[in-house]
């Protein structure tokens, strides 16, 4: 709102506050349908069932959630749930998740998601599909679990990886690299007292240090309700991400143990290759398509920190980099990201489509007949053909637009060599 709001913003104001005081708030939570397909030791895998006027075709999505946090960062609510974008375009949509995690998850490593809950999902969805190659995409720890399951497993059916806000090189984010000195110094064993005897991580612990990444917006925050009362979308969105923070998961002591030790204290990300166990992974051994994102204004994972995998990934077939506007989670599913985000998914899914997937989707679009010039027909769109209400126009100045910003895969390939 304006310093001295118009009439027409307090009225929009008034009606947005009567409104989340009268039906509880503003913001649409209700889940997109689901079914559940197949369940395991921490592992959930869902098929999202699709709309009675939209038919699946193509190859399928898995959606990867990170330890900690739950699986509303792909369906945080609807008109910015990218789940609800895959399902009104039709594509098969699917999700793996982990379930309530408690203490006596304590013994359980990171190996038991990157070896057994990943693979598994992957290969469920691709025999619930068809047997179609899956297009693979892990937000934060997800991407890092999904890429180093593709490293460890090149027979899994994977069509390619999407890589959104996963730090490789942990140097990079501010919240850490003070930290790192200390904890050489002190070999963090009060941390890892403190974490052995909770069992992990617990939920009310998660949840703060989520908050504190957001930094200033926490301090600020009453101030912008009050600048933004009269933004439905925007009030609705708060009302979405706080749900989003009031659900996060416990840690696994074990797990939490390993990203402490590997990836905070010793950066073992940023060389591509992390020891589980004994078993050594390397990123290196990625073959598939990659699609990496960074966001703009991530404080927890910023764009440097995402960037380092690029030159980690030498053998994939082709490894592409986009920095898009946004936060941790907003370049996920925030109101840019429909914009941004998901058009980039979209164009990378369908160029890597199975021939027939392809085929089928340029048939439906193509005329069946050449037909000679002529004057445009006015002529109604049919459902088919006729553009969603929610579909946004790609905001082309944010996507890759600068190339230090942006690689191709022989951009990507070129800087793995340089010394």
């Amino acid at each position: 709102m304006d310093l001295i709001p118009k009439p027409d913003q307090v009225a929009s104001a008034a009606s947005n506050v009567a409104h989340k005081l009268l039906y509880g708030g503003l913001a649409d939570l209700r889940p997109m349908p689901r079914t559940l397909i197949d369940d395991g030791p921490l592992r959930e895998v869902y098929h999202y069932r699709p709309q009675k006027k939209t038919r699946e075709t193509g190859d399928p999505v898995l959606l990867v959630t990170p330890l900690a946090a739950p699986a509303l960062c792909f369906d945080l609510r609807r008109g910015c749930s990218l789940v609800e974008h895959f399902v009104q375009k039709g594509r098969p949509t699917y999700l793996v998740e982990y379930g309530e995690i408690s203490f006596k998850n304590r013994r359980l490593g990171m190996e038991h998601w990157v070896e057994e809950v990943v693979p598994e999902a992957i290969k469920t969805v691709s025999e619930h599909a068809g047997n179609r190659p899956v297009h693979v995409i892990g937000w934060s720890l997800g991407g890092i679990f999904a890429a180093l399951a593709a490293a460890d497993r090149p027979d899994l059916p994977i069509a390619s990886l999407t890589v959104v806000g996963s730090p490789f090189d942990v140097k990079q984010v501010p919240m850490v690299a003070p930290l790192r000195p200390i904890l050489r110094l002190t070999d963090g064993g009060i941390v890892t007292q403190l974490y052995r005897m909770l069992g992990g991580a617990p939920k009310p612990l998660v949840r703060r240090a989520f908050q504190l990444s957001s930094g200033t917006k926490m301090i600020t925050k009453p101030i912008a309700i009050l600048q933004n009362l009269d933004d439905s979308e925007w009030l609705a969105q708060i009302e979405a991400v706080d749900r989003f923070t009031d659900n996060m998961i416990a840690y696994p002591g074990r797990s939490f143990g390993q990203l402490y030790h590997r990836m905070l204290k010793h950066n073992q990300l940023l060389g591509g290759k992390v020891d589980l166990s004994g078993h050594e992974i390397d990123v290196a051994n990625i073959k598939v398509p990659v699609l990496i994102f960074a966001g703009n204004t991530d404080g927890i994972a910023p764009v440097n920190s995402v960037k380092a995998m690029v030159k980690l990934l030498t053998n994939a077939h082709e490894v592409r980099f986009e920095i898009v506007p946004g936060g941790h989670l907003g370049m996920l599913t925030g109101r840019a990201a429909r914009g941004t985000t998901w058009v980039v998914m979209d164009e990378w899914i369908e160029q890597y489509s199975t021939p027939d997937d392809r085929s089928a989707r340029t048939t439906r679009k193509a005329p069946k007949k050449p037909v000679a010039p002529r004057p445009p027909a006015k002529k109604k769109p049919t459902p088919r053909t006729r553009k969603p209400a929610e579909e946004v126009a790609p905001d082309r100045s944010a996507i890759g637009s600068n190339r230090e910003r942006r690689f191709a895969s022989a951009s990507s390939r070129n800087l793995a060599r340089k010394p």
